[in-house]
């Protein structure tokens, strides 16, 4: 098999909310979109497709289901930096930075639909 893009697809209530969410804060482009979808893409990430909560296109017994349960994740390489620029543009920061004992530091912001996006840097491994 080779795969050629990989994309994470989420059920929300409103989708023109989260789709401006993720192109405003983490620089996405709008790849297509329609009534109840929207397809996002971005250099280095993997895409993200937003369906409208009931759209016929989600298997029967799916289609009222809210993303839940799910973390967007995103590797970056200035973390701090990350916070601060979110933090000034108004962002809801959900979680505060921090950093736990297996040497992930991350905070977590959350998008008007209750999408929570986390975001991730590692810690330098302690010296043997």
């Amino acid at each position: 098999m080779h795969i050629t893009s990989t994309a994470i697809s989420l059920t929300v209530d409103d989708v023109p909310t989260s789709a401006a969410f993720l192109v405003k804060h983490f620089g996405f482009q709008e790849a297509t979109a329609a009534d109840g979808f929207a397809s996002l893409v971005r250099e280095g990430a993997a895409g993200v497709i937003f369906l409208r909560r009931g759209i016929d296109v989600l298997p029967e017994g799916f289609r009222d289901q809210h993303a839940a349960g799910v973390i967007i994740a995103f590797t970056v390489d200035d973390l701090d930096a990350e916070y601060e620029r979110l933090r000034s543009e108004g962002a809801p920061i959900t979680m505060p930075l921090r950093e736990e004992p297996w040497g992930e530091r991350l905070f977590q912001v959350t998008d008007p639909n209750g999408v929570i996006l986390q975001l991730v840097a590692w810690a330098a491994p302690a010296p043997r």
